[in-house]
């Protein structure tokens, strides 16, 4: 049987195999290809290190493999690992798929000793380079591979500067540098081993253990990377930038990756290795100073820089050395940019004729679009800036505002023109108004799936949430011996999650103005709004918008929706109108819920009127009411209490009385949805005949309004064929003709019986946040407080699966997709959640064939642009 490889030289790979070689293998690798100046070296693969982590041991192959690569290296250069008139140096290097920056280890100078040192010093003529060079290893052994504290070492090198009166490491003899040899040896307990072999194998192993440290775990959770990927090992032939004047190291961008100008950027330091820009311990210098340095390296680098942007049509990220005036390619990688880079870049290079514009909008995300488009404060003045606490970054943005703390202090302070930020400890619906009115949000509880969060994030508005350290009361926070009282003004980040004292600088987004409708004169704006136009063109998928309000309505509009997937109508039960359900809920007879009826039906076909004429001719689901009754009535407790110190009237005693018969101890699955319609007679019929009487109002004006009724929490065809009767029936008593009436799939029972349901729906959409609190079996507000901090933390959630879809809950969404069209084969589908403005649940409803996603208003640029990138996925996948 042929063994498995695991070592590649650099001249048998490429780019495309970054998943087997790792990014920096992958891209040396192609370097080579391309006969660019790259040292010799060799690649041990991802497949070795997932080996290596699973048995706790390399795979047995593997030290012959890199034997045999060592020996041809060792041939290629003309020197020996270890040798003591004329050694061979390497390094020892990570790299993953994904550009992990920082995350993981590096040894360099591996093979010197206390022989090999002085064949270094000869070889070189530079004894106190040799000096310094071991310096290093045994420094970075120590750290890397022993697991050793750094701030010795470092304290060390500093006494040493100090005892010889000189200000930086380049200025120390090579006697300084063999006394600080021996200095590092020591604090090393005499591990660092002689064998330049040991040294190798030592080093690989600990880049392999670096793939599980808590700095790399973490990162991919944020980054969403694959936990079990491993990292490649690069082994590469040293050159050296601590050589002298003529030497130096630097990283170099093909163009600007804050602002996406082309030009030439970069850093440069001379005299010195690769860690000493990292590490900070001198001051670097701007890329075009090597030109004045080594005009020779620098026109040679510039050469370089444009070949591999050309070759790689992106912005490259280059690692380089000068070794003596020799120019030295040690890494390249399509560079990480600012989101405002990326949608520059992209669209410079269409341009410049040198990608597409299908692959410039694979080159932006969402994610990119939406940093762009939330206001931010002044960088100058957040370092000047007193924070208060920090929280969850919930929802980005800046935000600046008196703090109040009670909803209808908000609406009162911002119609008298006061910008106000709402502060609770937690937010309800009877916070919606408050949260309408203020600039931002700021709760002391929840996380980035709680009401605040959600509710935020779908109006555009700025959030931070869970800043426990805040002490929230009536009217005033406390953070230690601090007090915030109710009109302090008050910064929040929604970025970042801090919270500051007093007003700081916001720059309002180009980005949202242009969304808007504004004229904006801007690079960035050209560049989104041609990429937008574009994507508009390639997506399959319909946007629509999650919205209760005209307002909502007319801003999903302008923003690009092409119709409303979700109207709820319980939020036009808020406020003063929640007495009239208090009196429909009270009601005892056929005459008192006909009162209480009517001027419900009267104010939401006022509601429905204006909505459906901000989306008239696009098609507007409206949602009846889902919540359980119970939310609509004072809270049991409180009345409770309330009543217990006096004599109640009448409809007090009622009230309390509906409150204990409808309490239920887990109302999330209890009287609500389908159920209400079913159980509290006339009161889907209230919701039809309000729908019918807007839409006959604006069909009589000459508009042309699209209503679909939506019946929600449907588990059996039984439930929506039984309310449908009722409601089809009110709905052509007023028009003399049907409207579209489907349903809601949120329960894991729907989609495995959509099959049956399909026949009595128009049409479906998938309600995703309950059908994830359904199919995980957890209520969405608890999981979240109790547990999900520590399943993230464990790696069990790589994220919230009400953030991102879950891959179980997504298979029920593809199967109720089928089943439901295997009954009718051009049922119209959709998607509502909140899922329906992420970026990769996007993609998954593009893959199962859904014919539209619906978020909030705000993030409808985002799912515009998604949906695109998801239909050239695909594409190009040949799905």
């Amino acid at each position: 049987m042929e063994q498995p490889r695991y070592v590649f030289d650099f001249a048998e790979g490429g780019k495309e195999q970054a998943e087997l070689l790792g990014g920096k293998g992958a891209n040396l690798a192609e370097m080579t290809r391309l006969g660019l100046p790259v040292p010799p070296g060799f690649t041990i693969t991802t497949q070795a290190c997932r080996e290596y982590l699973r048995t706790g041991t390399p795979p047995p192959e593997l030290t012959a493999q890199v034997a045999d690569h060592l020996t041809a290296l060792e041939k290629k250069m003309g020197r020996e690992l270890g040798d003591t008139a004329n050694p061979l140096l390497v390094s020892v290097r990570s790299g993953a798929a994904a550009s992990m920056p920082g995350m993981m280890e590096t040894v360099l100078n591996v093979g010197l000793n206390d022989e090999s040192v002085h064949g270094l010093a000869a070889q070189s003529g530079d004894a106190r380079f040799a000096w310094d060079s071991y310096r290093r290893l045994v420094q970075m052994f120590g750290k890397t591979v022993l697991g050793l504290s750094g701030e010795p070492f470092d304290e060390a090198l500093e006494a040493a500067k100090i005892r010889y009166g000189v200000t930086n490491d380049t200025e120390l003899s090579p006697e300084a540098m063999s006394d600080l040899v021996d200095e590092f040896k020591k604090l090393s307990g005499d591990a660092f081993p002689q064998d330049p072999r040991e040294q190798l194998k030592a080093a690989i192993s600990a880049v392999f253990n670096s793939w599980n440290t808590e700095r790399a775990k973490t990162y991919r959770r944020i980054e969403r990377l694959d936990d079990n990927a491993g990292t490649a090992v690069s082994v590469v032939a040293m050159v050296f930038g601590n050589l002298g004047a003529d030497s130096g190291t630097g990283v170099a961008f093909t163009r600007d990756p804050a602002t996406g100008e082309s030009g030439n950027y970069g850093d440069y330091l001379a005299n010195a290795q690769g860690e000493d820009v990292v590490a900070g311990i001198r001051n670097t210098v701007p890329l075009t100073e090597l030109e004045k340095l080594v005009p020779s390296a620098y026109h040679e680098l510039r050469q370089v820089m444009s070949t591999l942007e050309q070759h790689y049509r992106d912005l490259c990220d280059i690692e380089f050395t000068v070794e003596r005036g020799k120019l030295w390619m040690l890494q390249t990688r399509v560079g990480k940019r600012t989101a405002a880079a990326a949608f520059r870049i992209a669209a410079a290079l269409v341009a410049e004729g040198m990608i597409t514009q299908d692959e410039a909008l694979c080159r932006v995300t969402g994610a990119q679009l939406a940093q762009l488009m939330f206001p931010h404060f002044d960088p100058e003045a957040v370092r000047e800036a007193r924070v208060l606490a920090n929280g969850i970054a919930a929802s980005p943005g800046a935000a600046v505002g008196q703090a109040v703390f009670d909803s209808a202090t908000a609406v009162q302070w911002a119609k008298d023109g006061k910008a106000v930020i709402l502060v609770r400890r937690e937010t309800n619906p009877d916070d919606l108004d408050g949260m309408i009115a203020a600039n931002g949000v700021l709760t002391s509880r929840g996380g980035k799936t709680s009401h605040a969060a959600v509710v935020a994030r779908g109006m555009g508005k700025t959030c931070v949430c869970g800043a426990d350290k805040l002490t929230v009361g009536p009217d005033q926070f406390a953070v230690g011996d601090i007090v915030v009282k109710q009109g302090d003004v008050i910064s929040i980040d929604g970025g970042t999650g801090a919270v500051y004292a007093g007003d700081l600088p916001v720059a309002d987004s180009d980005v949202v103005a242009y969304f808007e409708g504004k004229h904006v004169e801007s690079q960035l704006v050209s560049a989104v709004d041609s990429l937008m136009r574009h994507a508009d063109e390639v997506r399959r998928m319909r946007v629509r918008a999650n919205a209760d309000t005209e307002q909502d309505a007319a801003r999903a509009r302008r923003f690009g929706g092409q119709g409303i997937g979700l109207c709820r109508t319980e939020h036009m039960f808020l406020g003063e109108r929640r007495a009239h359900l208090e009196q429909l809920i009270l009601a005892r007879t056929e005459q008192e819920r006909l009162q209480a009826l009517e001027p419900l039906r009267s104010l939401q076909r006022d509601d429905f009127v204006e909505i459906l004429r901000a989306m008239d001719g696009l098609p507007v689901t409206i949602r009846l009411i889902d919540p359980p009754l119970h939310e609509f009535l004072p809270d049991r407790t409180e009345l409770a209490v309330s009543l217990a110190t006096r004599e109640p009237s009448v409809r007090e005693k009622a009230l309390l009385e509906a409150v204990n018969r409808l309490h239920e101890q887990n109302p999330m699955l209890g009287l609500r949805g389908v159920r209400l319609g079913l159980v509290i007679p006339g009161l889907f019929e209230l919701q039809a005949q309000a729908i019918a009487e807007a839409t006959n109002e604006l069909r009589e004006q000459g508009h042309d309004p699209q209503p679909e009724i939506m019946v929600p929490l449907v588990g059996s065809v039984a439930e929506l064929s039984a309310v449908r009767t009722d409601i089809a029936s009110v709905v052509r008593s007023v028009l003399g003709a049907d409207l579209p009436i489907g349903t809601m799939i949120e329960l894991p029972r729907a989609a495995l019986t959509a099959d049956q349901i399909a026949v009595d729906a128009d049409f479906f959409s998938f309600g995703t946040n309950d059908l994830t609190q359904t199919t995980w079996g957890f209520s969405r507000d608890d999981a979240e407080g109790a547990f999900f901090v520590e399943y993230l933390e464990r790696g069990i959630f790589q994220v919230s699966p009400f953030e991102s879809l879950d891959s179980a809950v997504g298979e029920l969404v593809h199967l109720g997709t089928d089943r439901g069209r295997g009954t009718k084969p051009d049922l119209k589908v959709g998607v509502c959640g909140e899922h329906g403005g992420d970026p990769d649940s996007i993609h998954l409803f593009d893959q199962y064939g859904l014919d539209y996603v619906s978020c909030s208003p705000f993030r409808i640029p985002i799912a515009r642009l998604e949906a695109a990138r998801a239909t050239l996925g695909h594409k190009k996948r040949g799905d």
